[in-house]
């Protein structure tokens, strides 16, 4: 199982578009040929997002590629996907996501040391555009001091 502990799919425009308040890992349900495809890295987490519906966490429009060898029995490639969580991690989310300009984002797939696909999710506020141009000066000022560095 080691072989798969270096699949690590990052949502990077989340990190740029929302300010992260408070992350937290989750389980994914998925079906066989989901989980295979995660494995072989073709899976995306661009524009996706999650919510929570009767007390329980799914997350939506996340984009797992369908498997090449599977048959008829291939999933979606966009369908909802429950998460799993702790009764106490789901109600502070609950809670946190009520606030006016919460929400909750996906920010991490990977597979643990056990084999299993856990989502990293994030609760987020949205960042304002002189938030963003700030991020990239810090950005570009640590690329700059890294290169004088390396110098």
């Amino acid at each position: 199982m080691s072989q798969y502990n270096n699949i690590v799919i990052k949502n990077k425009k989340a990190s740029f578009d929302y300010e992260f308040v408070e992350t937290f890992v989750a389980g994914i349900v998925l079906t066989g040929t989901e989980i295979k495809s995660i494995r072989l890295g073709k899976a995306s987490l661009v524009d996706s997002y999650c919510l929570v519906i009767n007390r329980e966490l799914w997350s939506r429009n996340m984009h797992i590629a369908e498997y090449f060898f599977g048959t008829y029995n291939n999933h979606e490639v966009r369908k909802d996907r429950k998460l799993l969580l702790s009764r106490k991690e789901l109600n502070k989310i609950e809670n946190l996501s009520k606030n006016t300009g919460f929400t909750i984002v996906p920010t991490k797939l990977f597979i643990n040391e056990k084999g299993l696909a856990k989502l990293v999710i994030a609760v987020a506020k949205g960042k304002k555009t002189y938030d963003k141009r700030q991020s990239l000066r810090e950005k570009d000022d640590k690329r700059d001091m890294d290169r004088a560095f390396k110098k």
